[in-house]
């Protein structure tokens, strides 16, 4: 093993709104069956990187329970393994994680317990596939202190809620800035990075002596100018859900063929913790065009251009458009669910309306399940 892997769980973000009062973001669900940080526990595996560091943080419940096991991602071997970090008090530290680089700084026994000359830091709210061992060699060939996975976004999209990078030809970044008002450029930071092991020590223990915690502002873009930082730019496919609207975004993108086709039919493969459900069923007169309806859900109604997760169930001439519905959903009869995400274990009562009309709502639905 040529590298270890740290994901950064532990933020929170008041963008995501009601969806976050209950997960972290690296725990929200994703395609029907996923968590978000499935896609970078895949990628790690994938890439042979035998030893995880999670750091995890707020709201961390429902993410530790998805994490109770390495098996799912095959981390179990005598070897490395999957291990979750959360703020600990001790004699030296009773504060929580004040950023990315002071979660580093409070678990730097992992990387000085480690060996490998490499790390792989990770968000976890990344949806993607990629070979880090790719990114590795080319860290080793350009001689990098520093590279930072990047992505060249579309027209119309919103960089400047991003890391904006500027890089020269050869992919040296001159210029690094963390959610600019306006973006000079459409190339923005993927939250990925790849990095000596015994150098990222040295800068994390530096900018801990300075009272400096955050990994992006006080290390990458503080040592732009004086270490080697270069680009590697990713040419699939890319999401991060940091606000509602790109939760709903990247959801129904696997409504895609070529994006389902991409991500689960194509090696390597998408790994997630697997539960026992039956498949889904669906009753006499339902009628369902271009969705993704999970296991363990019933289906009555219509459901058109729509994601449901995990045991939702969907009444009698329910219409269901344009929506992604959460695990463990009731929605009773004579519903009808438009341009909507459904927060989980939710009960959408009888004849209830919901219709997203400038932009997509976001319904908590709470009372009794089966009194309609």
């Amino acid at each position: 093993m040529r590298a270890i892997g740290i994901i950064l769980a532990g933020g929170n973000n008041h963008r995501m709104k009601e969806l976050t009062r209950k997960r972290a973001v690296a725990a929200m669900p994703i395609a029907g069956a996923y968590r978000s940080i499935d896609f970078a526990l895949s990628n790690m595996t994938n890439s042979h990187i035998q030893q995880v560091a999670v750091f995890t943080q707020y709201n961390s419940r429902s993410l530790n329970e998805h994490l109770s096991s390495s098996k799912w991602w095959d981390f179990g071997r005598k070897q490395g393994g999957l291990y979750v970090f959360t703020p600990t008090v001790t004699t030296e530290n009773n504060s929580w994680y004040r950023g990315t680089a002071d979660s580093i700084y409070q678990n730097l026994s992992y990387l000085k317990n480690s060996h490998e000359p490499y790390v792989v830091i990770a968000s976890g709210d990344g949806i993607y596939k990629l070979d880090y061992n790719k990114v590795i060699e080319y860290h080793i060939d350009k001689k990098a202190d520093i590279t930072v996975v990047c992505k060249d976004m579309g027209e119309g999209a919103n960089v400047e809620r991003f890391g904006v990078i500027k890089m020269n030809e050869e992919s040296l970044i001159e210029e690094f800035e963390e959610k600019p008002v306006v973006a000079s450029t459409n190339t923005v930071s993927c939250g990925i990075y790849i990095i000596r092991r015994r150098q990222l020590i040295e800068l994390i223990e530096k900018a801990a002596e300075e009272e400096r915690y955050d990994f992006v502002r006080d290390i990458i873009i503080r040592y732009k100018g004086l270490k080697k930082i270069y680009g590697y730019k990713l040419k699939d496919y890319w999401g991060n859900i940091s606000t509602v609207e790109d939760y709903f975004k990247v959801n129904m993108a696997f409504l895609k063929p070529e994006v389902r086709d991409y991500f689960f039919r194509t090696y390597p493969d998408v790994y997630s913790k697997v539960e026992d459900l039956p498949p889904a069923k669906f009753n006499v007169g339902t009628h369902v065009s271009n969705s993704l309806i999970s296991s363990g859900c019933i289906i009555n109604g219509a459901v058109e251009d729509s994601v449901l997760f995990r045991k939702v169930f969907v009444g009698n001439n329910c219409y269901i458009k344009n929506c992604v519905i959460l695990n463990d959903v009731y929605i009773g009869d004579n519903a009808h669910l438009e341009n909507c995400i459904v927060e989980s274990r939710g009960t959408i009562r009888a004849n209830a309306y919901y219709k997203g009309e400038n932009g997509v709502q976001v319904v908590v639905a709470e009372g009794d399940r089966y009194i309609m």
